[in-house]
């Protein structure tokens, strides 16, 4: 090996494995040195090719001993240092199952077994697959243990002996990255294959030696300790991005792991990464932090994001503690310690599982030793890990950030075994969506983080007709309106000036609705809302929301755009996407605003058709900006006031059509349908729509808190009187359906945008927000009338066929 500090300073050496590891100090008076890979990721920032190269490597040795026998085995990882290689390992032999081992436990979680660990830090390994049989196959089967260093091969037999005494086997392969063994530990092994009955073989990338001096350990422990938390002058900025992961789909190995959860756990990544593209530009340096035990999906995220151009590293926290000391040549050169963030949990060591765990964790570089850049950095982690200890003062963000590090921090809910176990069984199978979600710049034009489309992407197919036709059609009950699309109609150049003068003067009231309705959700619904957008109108209002809970909590909520249609209900193959993912109780749909209240209605009735059919339970209350027909608690306002988001068709919104569902193009399994018209992409405004309202949240967040805390104690009871005004418009006008008047401003402006108006009814002739409307009646040759006693502003009335 290489001179370094230790082997300068302690006259200890390691041979034979200088590709594969340093040599490092612990604190830890059970073992003074630390074997420091260069290729798991764990203490030092590594390149994901490196770390799934390296597992490759040992797993195609494995092949090499199995031969056939590698699609039966069962892979056993052991925590914490060695969960993500074990998966790597199963995945590349295609094992029939995976388990990694565990000191975290789980509330409802068995634990079907255990064994020591005697020179760790936390000497308890816990199995805790989803149910006890996991392990029970047929004896012939080899099970494979996978570990980063074998140093006695002590904890290998423990762990042999333990699943030998729950369900014997007749062989068993260790698989290391590195094999420290001397003569006298081989013999040890072998005398406990002997011992037992049974075969265990043992495979490594590298053989070695290592050579430490008498009394080293009491030399370590006595260094001083080491300078941790480093700081910088600016502190880095720290956001946070929740996840969503199909329930069904386990997000690592600590419950079992079959071979058929491959393909969906790479495809959910796929998602969460989707997701994510935005988030760092090509060409950033990011270094992927896994928390602890979860280390193979961050492995899988840095993979990914590679694939957009992001200059990845991977590498996750530690329990372990080691010195740091800053000198060329020794591999932990920074050092960070804060408080366990799951100090709520119970300890998995038996000696401490009657108290909260209260320990510190490291996390170690972050940037390659020896260099100056500061890299960003993607803290992945699971729900039981965020907590308040994480965003603490001292805690993990706290000491990233205060070391110039921007942190954007990703939280994946963490498999619940019971629910696992239960997706499992032939009974709770549901039908998968034939897609996922579509997100820019394939499908609309937000970025890709701030909505996924829950749609099937029908832009190649012709849909749109002439209006008039298509109006008599559906009046004369021969089609549905969502069967197919009116022509998407572009006003002229003194209407699109129009709409920029109006946004202008209208963005600080809508920043405003936004932030009270906003802050309503946050206070009454979710800390941590996942915003499921009406399509499309509800599309940029739930981006909106999105962006002032980023802005004023730094986090960033999930946010989907899902249809609704009329007379149809809502898309069921949504929602199970959702509910798959997401917490439903979490789940607050969006709209724009509502008319009479009929989507509203259609919402609540979609719901309890969708929940008796077996679905989930989701909250049926509609938050809007604007509430005019007094339909919903959740708003920002009830006055019928001009949204700009309301005078255009898709160029406002996300360039995406009004959603379609047919028979011809959506079968079981697909999602509603909808085009992206990238051909608009030169007309298109809807990114600076959002900009123009977000830059006024500054300045409107005092008045929106405050506008908020006055609803929470105002009776915001719906009263549906918009239904009842409606009601009478008809009658009045003699208009055979309930459906052909259109209330409200937004209302109005779809009748003139997308139906065949018949006349318009204002309340008050010269209103400065209705100046689009009274400019779209001239260009259309629609009449409009001044009806004083309207209980909304206006009225679109549309024309019924003849």
């Amino acid at each position: 090996m290489t001179p370094s500090w230790v082997t300068d300073t302690f006259d200890a050496h390691v041979s034979g494995v200088d590709d594969l590891v340093e040599l490092g100090l612990r604190r830890n008076p059970k073992r003074a040195h630390l074997l420091v890979s260069t290729v798991l990721g764990k203490h030092i920032p590594t390149p994901p090719s490196r770390v799934r190269g390296a597992a490759n490597d040992l797993g195609d040795a494995v092949t090499g001993i199995l031969d056939d026998e590698t699609s039966t085995a069962t892979v056993l990882g052991f925590a914490e240092t060695a969960t993500g290689l074990g998966h790597c390992v199963a995945e590349r032999i295609g094992a029939a199952r995976y388990l990694h081992s565990t000191r975290r436990a789980v509330d409802g979680a068995a634990v079907h077994g255990s064994f020591e660990e005697g020179h760790s830090h936390a000497t308890t390994h816990l199995l805790q697959p989803t149910d006890a049989d996991f392990l029970d196959t047929d004896p012939s089967v080899p099970v494979v243990l996978v570990d980063d260093e074998i140093s006695t091969g002590r904890t290998a037999v423990e762990a042999i002996e333990a699943l030998h005494g729950l369900h014997p086997h007749q062989r068993y392969l260790v698989a290391s990255l590195v094999d420290m063994r001397d003569d006298g530990h081989r013999a040890e092994c072998d005398a406990a294959a002997t011992r037992l009955g049974v075969t265990i073989d043992f495979t490594a990338l590298a053989d070695g030696a290592i050579r430490l001096p008498d009394g080293m350990t009491e030399r370590v422990v006595a260094l001083d300790a080491p300078d941790l938390n480093p700081t910088a002058p600016t502190r880095g900025d720290v956001t946070f991005f929740t996840a969503g992961w199909p329930a069904a789909v386990p997000d690592g190995g600590r419950h079992g792991f079959l071979a058929a959860d491959t393909a969906p756990f790479h495809r959910a990544v796929d998602d969460v990464v989707a997701g994510l593209s935005d988030v760092f530009a090509a060409g950033d340096q990011v270094t992927v932090v896994g928390h602890e035990e979860l280390m193979y999906l961050p492995l899988c995220i840095a993979e990914r994001l590679g694939s957009y151009g992001v200059d990845t590293r991977f590498q996750t926290t530690s329990r372990s503690p080691a010195h740091v000391r800053d000198q060329d040549g020794y591999p932990l050169r920074r050092g960070f310690a804060f408080p366990a963030p799951e100090s709520r949990l119970r300890s998995a060591s038996s000696s401490e599982s009657k108290r909260p765990a209260e320990d510190t964790r490291y996390l170690y570089n972050v940037a390659e030793p020896g260099s100056d850049d500061i890299p960003s950095v993607l803290l992945v982690i699971d729900d039981p890990a965020d907590t308040a200890a994480l965003r603490a003062d001292g805690g993990l963000l706290d000491v990233l950030s205060a070391a110039g590090h921007r942190v954007v921090v990703l939280t994946v809910p963490a498999t619940d075994p019971a629910r696992l176990s239960r997706s499992r069984t032939p009974s709770a199978q549901r039908i998968e969506p034939t897609g996922g979600p579509l997100r820019a710049p394939d499908f609309g034009s937000y970025a890709p983080s701030e909505v996924a489309w829950l749609l099937k992407d029908l832009s190649e197919y012709s849909l749109e007709g002439d209006v008039a036709e298509r109006e008599r059609r559906i009046q004369a009950g021969v089609a549905h309106y969502a069967e197919s699309l009116p022509v998407e109609f572009q006003p002229g150049a003194a209407y699109l000036e129009l709409f920029d003068a109006t946004l202008t003067s209208s963005a600080r009231r809508l920043a405003l609705a936004v932030g009270t309705v906003a802050e309503l959700i946050l206070a009454e619904r979710s800390s941590n809302p996942t915003l499921v957008s009406l399509a499309r109108a509800g599309t940029p209002v739930g981006t909106l929301i999105a962006r002032w809970i980023r802005a004023t909590r730094r986090s960033q909520p999930a946010h989907y755009s899902v249809s609704i249609v009329r007379g149809r209900g809502i898309d069921a193959v949504a929602l199970d996407y959702i509910a798959e993912r997401h917490d439903p109780a979490s789940v607050v749909f969006v709209d724009g605003w509502t008319g009479k209240g009929a989507i509203a209605k259609e919402l609540t009735a979609a719901l309890r058709v969708y929940e008796d059919g077996g679905g989930a339970h989701f909250d049926d209350e509609l938050a809007v900006l604007a509430d005019p027909g007094s339909c919903t608690r959740l708003y920002g306002t009830r006055d019928d006031f001009l949204i700009a988001s309301a005078c255009l068709n898709s160029t406002v919104s996300g360039l995406v059509s009004r959603t379609v569902l047919n028979d011809d193009l959506i079968g079981p399994g697909d999602f509603h349908g909808a085009k992206f018209y990238r051909d608009l992409m030169p007309h298109d405004v809807s990114n600076r729509f959002l900009d123009a309202v977000t830059a006024e949240f500054d300045a409107v967040f005092d008045q929106a808190r405050a506008d908020a805390a006055a609803l929470r104690g105002a009776d915001r009871t719906p009263t549906w009187e918009g239904w009842a005004s409606v009601e009478e418009m008809q009658r009045r006008y003699g208009l055979s359906s309930i459906n052909f008047v259109k209330p409200g401003i937004g209302e109005t402006t779809r009748v003139l945008l997308r139906r065949v108006p018949w006349r318009i009814l204002v309340r008050d002739a010269d209103l400065p927000d209705h100046e689009h409307i009274r400019l779209l009646a001239a260009e259309r040759g629609v009449p409009v009338d001044v009806v004083p006693d309207l209980a909304y502003s206006c009225v679109g009335l549309i024309k019924e066929s003849v």
